[in-house]
């Protein structure tokens, strides 16, 4: 699962949490919908390599935590 932001990092994206939920998407044949609860995040997007990955939780299709 993707931030629809491509953060660079992780606390990128910590940060941007911080700041209000922020929007997500599962790309492929899952998503593009992502359901309420605890999910794996990564990033950057594709087809950079990923550096970082993160357990967030999502409601409302939208980051509300990172948790890990």
């Amino acid at each position: 699962m993707y931030s629809n932001t491509d953060f660079k990092t992780k606390k990128a994206l910590k940060e941007a949490v911080k700041n209000g939920p922020v929007p997500c998407h599962q790309p492929g044949p899952f998503g593009p919908a992502v359901e309420d609860g605890s999910h794996s995040c990564e990033g950057p997007h594709y087809p950079k390599p990923h550096s970082w990955y993160a357990t967030v939780e999502v409601k409302d299709g939208k980051i509300v935590e990172v948790t890990r």
